[in-house]
Formats: structure tokens, sequence, C-alpha cells
């Protein structure tokens, strides 16, 4: 039993500090939305927009632990990562100029 509260309350931790790390971007940039992406074995991504259209994201180490962490944080959670969503997404030169380099051969960023 007490392996079991070890790992609750280090999932617990992890819970708390994303919750944490996902307010202070939310304020940072004015509010946020979010979506939870499951990648693997690694876990699960969390994709963060900000009213300005600033974005970046976290990983969790499980899908249950992010959705804990994003419903923690208080901020709108999408199914999908499109539509009105991925439209408030801002991009500037270096986003554009690596998936040109990556895609169709363009200028290297590294």
């Amino acid at each position: 039993m007490a392996d079991t509260q070890q790992v609750d309350a280090k999932a617990e931790r992890k819970v708390a500090r994303l919750s944490k790390q996902i307010n202070a971007f939310a304020k940072e940039h004015g509010g946020a939305e979010g979506q939870v992406a499951y990648i693997g074995e690694r876990g699960a991504r969390i994709v963060l927009v900000g009213e300005d259209g600033g974005w970046g994201d976290l990983v969790a180490p499980t899908y249950a632990i992010a959705e804990q962490a994003v419903q923690k944080s208080g901020i709108t959670v999408h199914e999908s990562f499109d539509g009105d969503f991925a439209a408030k997404v801002r991009t500037g030169r270096y986003e554009w100029t690596r998936m040109a380099g990556i895609q169709v051969g363009g200028p290297s960023n590294g």
C-alpha cells in the first residue's frame, strides 16, 4: 500500500507542477486554451495557445496526468487542434523557415 501512496503523491506533484506552468503561460499570454494529445509511451502533450496567439507545449508522463493538470488549471480544453482553436496560433519567421526547411528543402535553422 505504501508504494501506491508514493506513486499517487508523485503523480499529484506532477499534476500540480504542470497546472502551475499552464497558469503561468495563461497569465503571460492573456489567457489560454489547450488540447491534450496522446504521444505513446512518452505520455501526452499539452498544447497551449494564448489569447495573444503565443503558443507552447508541455509533456506529461501519462494522459491521465495531463487531463488532471488542464482540469486543475481551469483552461478551456479542445478535443482536437483544428478550426477556430488552431487559427488563434500566431507564427513568426522562425516557425515558417523551420517548416520550410523540414517540408520543402528550405533554409535550415541548425
